[in-house]
């Protein structure tokens, strides 16, 4: 289960220099010195990816690429939660249309991380369940502060990591510990997760994740960008190859899924949880 503190963040209520970008949810900060581009998260309270959120990261990857940064950092305003993960709200009692929505500019927004060219690197400041950990490892390189949670804990929730998802995470994991943590839908703390080497560093502030992710996207300053990121997309090209073959049946998989009367009651249980655990 979500870590308790995460709950009632949750539960607190829904969604309501430096802007570079004309959306609401997400900023772009390029430090004129290095060339490296921070975009923040910003939808309070935890971050939960409804569309508009979706869409604005693919914007801002967008706007990233085309004004010649360096590399990209994505981390988040909120000093407790990287991102909760797919907006529930979005996904619970409503038609299959918006479903198909949600899961399609899910989708888009991870090939448009997955699949850049750019160095890229998560400043994990918070915890990050399901879509937040999915964000994180589209990236190269995690650092991550202590005492929070990161993982693919779907299974929880009735639904299933797709195909191009688990082949990311079973990338950076052990093919044995991510096949278990997958179908266990566990949630590892920060140790759990430097151990595992799903993170690559442990800091103790924002601050100091920002700056060893600036380090790492700094490495490569005298490696020639176009190669760099040739070689990059070769490792990445079998899985966002399988990810175009499927990507129409794997919305029409998730919207089926997602609308069964067995998944919609775990997501009623579940949104009824987190009622209870504002109230407290």
């Amino acid at each position: 289960m979500l870590h308790s503190n995460l709950l009632r963040l949750m539960a607190r209520g829904a969604p309501s220099r430096m802007m570079s970008t004309p959306t609401k949810l997400t900023t772009v900060e390029v430090n004129d010195k290095t060339g490296i581009a921070t975009l923040t998260m910003n939808r309070p309270p935890v971050n939960s990816q409804n569309v508009q959120l979706l869409l604005d990261l693919q914007t801002s990857i967008s706007e990233i690429e085309n004004n010649k940064s360096r590399g990209l950092i994505l981390t988040s305003a909120n000093s407790n939660v990287f991102s909760a993960g797919l907006d529930i709200f979005e996904m619970y009692n409503t038609d299959v249309e918006r479903l198909r929505t949600v899961w399609t500019e899910l989708q888009n927004a991870w090939i448009a991380l997955y699949g850049t060219t750019l160095p890229t690197a998560a400043a994990i400041n918070g915890h990050a369940p399901a879509g937040g950990c999915l964000l994180a490892t589209a990236c190269e390189y995690r650092v991550m502060r202590p005492n929070f949670l990161i993982g693919l804990n779907e299974a929880q929730l009735g639904i299933i990591a797709p195909k191009w998802l688990v082949s990311g995470f079973a990338s950076i994991l052990p093919k044995r510990v991510a096949e278990r943590a997958l179908t266990q839908g566990r949630m590892f703390t920060t140790q759990e997760a430097f151990e595992a080497g799903l993170v690559d560093e442990i800091v103790n502030t924002k601050e100091e994740a920002l700056e060893k992710c600036a380090a790492f996207i700094g490495t490569f300053a005298k490696v020639n960008p176009l190669a760099r990121g040739l070689t990059k997309l070769q490792f990445r090209a079998d899985n966002i190859k399988e990810f175009e073959k499927i990507r129409e049946k794997d919305v029409a998989d998730f919207a089926a899924l997602a609308s069964s009367p067995g998944v919609q009651k775990v997501m009623g249980i579940y949104l009824e949880n987190l009622k209870n655990k504002g109230k407290k």
